[in-house]
Formats: C-alpha cells, structure tokens, sequence
C-alpha cells in the first residue's frame, strides 16, 4: 500500500481480522500437548499489577499481522501478550488473529517454545531469501521491536531472554534462570513443579517479591484452605467457654 497525503485511516481502508486467515490447516508444526500446556500456563500466570485485567491481551499459536504494505504476512508465536489494548477486540469479540495496523500497540513480550524444526528460525539462525517475508527474529526485533523475546526449550529446560536495547536484542546474561521485566512488573522463571497432567520443569511468571504467582485453580484451593482454617479456629473458640465452665463447676 502505498501513502496518501494525507495519509488515510488504516482501520478504515486495510483490511481488519475479519478479512484475514486465522487458521491454515495444512499448515505443519501445529501445537502439541507440551505447547498447549505450557501456553496455557503462562497465561494463568501473567497477571501485571500494573495493568487492569481489561487491558490485557495474551495469546497462542494467533496469527500475527505485522506488515500493512503485505497485509498476508504473519508470524505465529508460541505465545505472547500485549498490554494496554483492550482484552477484546473493539472491546465487543473474541480475536481471531492480532492485527497490529488496527490495534496500534505491539506486543511487549514474545515467547518461543523450541522444536527441532523451528530451533534456527527462532534463534535468528536462518536468512530469507529475496522477496520472501521476514524471519521471526527480524519482524519482532525490528519491525514490531518486542522489548523482550525469550526462547526456552523444553527438552533441555535451557531459558534465554533477550531485550531490545537501541535498535538490535542483547542476549541477557542469566545468573539464575530468572528474567525481570520492570515495566510490567513481573519477572518470568523456571518452576519445577505439577501443572496440567505432569511435574516437570515449566516457564512460570512471579512478582516483585519472588513469589509465584498463583494459577486460578491454586487461588481457589487457597481460598479453600483459609475457609477451613477459619471454620477451625470458630469452632474451637466455641468449644472453649465450655470447657472452662465444667472446669469451673468440678472446682
């Protein structure tokens, strides 16, 4: 597409969500249940105290629209989450893809799960040949320049994180398998513990105070447990005049 003057409105004359693919079906390298586990974790998880929960958009495997020049190209992240857009779109549908000409905000962090087939390609390894889109490395670095990119795989539970620093990715030097992100106020980590259908070794978010934050199925059983001990507590202050008055009557 080529600029007007003056330039006219893209929501207006490039096509929306609902004029692009959101699914191919033929398309290889479709999620397994690791993938879909470990999506749907992060997405328990990321709960930005900053930000209202209306204004936050997490997603996987979504078609991401990146180009408004070749309205066709998209990438495909295993994950990633956009804050300061409206959880719906047009605060109204469910999206069936991102379209960042339309929600004129980027996403703030992309999250890659590495497969034998993807590992290059996610890693900025592969070069594209003339007249064919972008790599996944070039269109989050600098075309949608994603603050923080990070890559873990889950056959090694190697974590890598890299942010954008001027113009290019610095990869960070990892002490601990733990990587903050000030502007959201979160950090995101490895955690070895239960989740879905098994224990194992899982990106997982956590707070300021290191704590991990909690899914919903953990805030509900906590929320149980307080009940409980509650319950416990009344009961026992009820039994206690009671008891003292039998002591009172035996004395």
């Amino acid at each position: 597409m080529f600029q007007t003057d003056p330039p006219q409105d893209p929501k207006k004359v490039l096509p929306t969500m609902y004029d692009l693919k959101s699914e191919d079906p033929e398309e290889p390298g479709l999620p397994d249940k690791y993938h879909l586990l470990q999506a749907r974790f992060l997405e328990d998880t990321f709960c930005p105290p900053n930000y209202p929960t209306d204004r936050i958009f997490v997603a996987s495997d979504l078609n991401l629209y990146y180009n408004p020049r070749q309205t066709n190209w998209y990438k495909r992240p295993d994950w990633f989450a956009v804050v300061g857009v409206d959880r719906l779109y047009e605060q109204r549908d469910l999206r069936m893809s991102y379209v960042v000409w339309q929600e004129e905000v980027n996403p703030f962090a992309v999250v890659e799960l590495i497969s034998p087939g993807t590992e290059k390609e996610d890693l900025g390894q592969t070069l594209r040949e003339a007249n064919q889109p972008p790599t996944k490395w070039e269109v989050y670095e600098r075309i949608l320049r994603v603050p923080y990119y990070i890559v873990f795989n889950g056959r090694t539970n190697q974590l890598r994180a890299f942010q954008l620093m001027g113009s290019r990715y610095t990869e960070l030097d990892l002490s601990e398998p733990r990587v903050w992100m000030n502007d959201i106020q979160l950090g995101l980590g490895l955690w070895q513990g239960f989740y879905g259908e098994c224990d194992r070794i899982w990106l997982r978010w956590y707070d300021a105070q290191s704590n991990w934050i909690l899914t919903p199925s953990e805030r509900e059983r906590q929320g149980v447990e307080r009940e409980r001990r509650r319950v416990e507590r009344l009961v026992e202050q009820l039994r206690l005049p009671s008891a003292q008055a039998k002591l009172i009557a035996w004395c």
